[in-house]
């Protein structure tokens, strides 16, 4: 079984960030800041139980050594899903290849790549995996 801390499974993790994201759509609509997205996401995942970091830093390790290379993971859930914000027309390959690097330094399994952008929000999801 594939736990967190707080007994939840990763497809249950990543279930209820996904309602959070709808709930932050709806009561917002598209066009604004990411980073407005961002706060109001961290706000509702936090009021839904869920262990949330934002701007988390990812160092990475070259040469046996931890180098910070000024990577940031816009917020980071339960330590295992990670969520990169993006307010764009499309979502690029470079955007999905970000979000892949992000998932191979860190270790985690899972990311959601999120346009916020969408009248649709079912269309503003990406979900990868390591």
């Amino acid at each position: 079984m594939n736990t967190d801390a707080h007994g939840l499974e990763l497809n249950d993790v990543t279930y209820k960030i996904i309602g959070c994201m709808y709930r932050v759509h709806s009561a917002l609509g598209p066009g604004l800041l990411e980073s407005t997205y961002e706060v109001c996401l961290l706000h509702e995942l936090a009021k839904n139980g869920l262990k949330v970091e934002r701007q988390k830093a990812l160092p990475i390790v070259y040469d046996g050594i931890k180098l910070d290379a000024a990577y940031r993971i816009d917020l980071l859930v339960e330590d295992r899903v990670i969520i990169e914000l993006k307010v764009v027309d499309v979502i690029a390959n470079i955007h999905k290849a970000q979000v892949l690097s992000y998932l191979k330094l860190s270790k985690c399994e899972v990311g959601l790549l999120i346009n916020f952008n969408v009248t649709d929000m079912k269309k503003g999801i990406t979900r990868l995996k390591a």
